[in-house]
């Protein structure tokens, strides 16, 4: 993922490609697959959008902002895969506190955006380093249940695909472009 910038300095998010959503061999490179193509996706979402369209609450129903998406899904990819899955338990989740919860959501500005950008990919990178080598069936201890890195690649999924439903929602209300 690159970054472009205009003369005036002002940050837009880059044009990004998917790769096609096509059936893997295995389980596991289906769940890869499948999570990448989600990731993917979000970036789609916001490609060609400068970091006030980004950061701009469209939606008079929600504060939800396509920034806010993408720093909330780069703490969920933190959150799943180092501090639960590799129980890295001492690093810090990122934009959120325990008195701003929602710091995730809420805080993402123009001026954060491409920096927060290259949190969502360096975390999304990260992620796919944890799972190397590992096998879906490794389980760990959730805060409430035991569960394996297939629930984590699942629940990633879930969690992208929702979010995603809003991205959609968002993006159309910024410029009018839709798409599946």
């Amino acid at each position: 993922m690159s970054s472009s910038s205009s003369s005036s300095s002002v940050w837009t998010a880059p044009i990004f490609e998917r790769r096609e959503n096509v059936p893997s061999d295995t389980e596991r490179e289906s769940l890869e697959h499948y999570l990448d193509w989600h990731r993917e996706t979000l970036l789609w979402k916001c490609g060609g959008l400068t970091g006030e369209q980004l950061a701009s609450r469209p939606l008079p129903s929600t504060s939800l902002s396509l920034l806010g998406l993408v720093r909330h899904m780069a703490l969920v990819e933190r959150w799943w895969f180092r501090i639960q899955f590799l129980g890295q338990k001492s690093l810090e989740e990122i934009f959120t506190t325990e008195e701003d919860p929602d710091g995730d959501f809420d805080n993402g500005t123009a001026a954060s955006a491409e920096a927060d950008f290259a949190v969502f990919a360096e975390e999304a990178e990260l992620a796919r380093q944890a799972c190397v080598r590992r096998g879906l069936d490794e389980m760990f201890e959730g805060r409430r249940h035991t569960l394996t890195l297939r629930w984590v690649y699942l629940h990633m999924i879930e969690e992208y695909a929702r979010h995603i439903g809003h991205a959609d929602l968002l993006r159309e209300a910024i410029d009018g472009t839709t798409g599946e």
